[in-house]
């Protein structure tokens, strides 16, 4: 059975899907880092303190942006085609 293939969105719907997918790659990833940092000590010689306990959360989110600006991991990918894809679906729902 052939499916057709989703049109792609105007350059503006096009970024702002972009972007939209990018930050919901960006808070996955920052939620799959923050267990890695919750069993590290911010006392001792080296550590930061209460500080470092305060603005850790900022730490991983923007750990999480980097890694989505050098690529990422792929999910902003799958988001973004499956929100092409619905909105596909919908303007070919409201055309029938």
């Amino acid at each position: 059975m052939l499916q057709a293939t989703p049109a792609a969105p105007n350059g503006a719907d096009a970024r702002r899907m972009r972007e939209t997918a990018e930050q919901f790659e960006a808070s996955f990833l920052s939620q799959m880092l923050k267990p890695m940092f919750e069993g590290l000590d911010t006392n001792g010689l080296f550590g930061g303190g209460e500080a470092e306990a305060t603005w850790r959360s900022f730490l991983i989110d923007a750990m999480a942006q980097q890694t989505v600006r050098a690529g990422g991991i792929g999910l902003a990918d799958t988001v973004m085609a499956e929100m092409i894809r619905m909105q596909s679906e919908q303007t070919a729902g409201a055309t029938a």
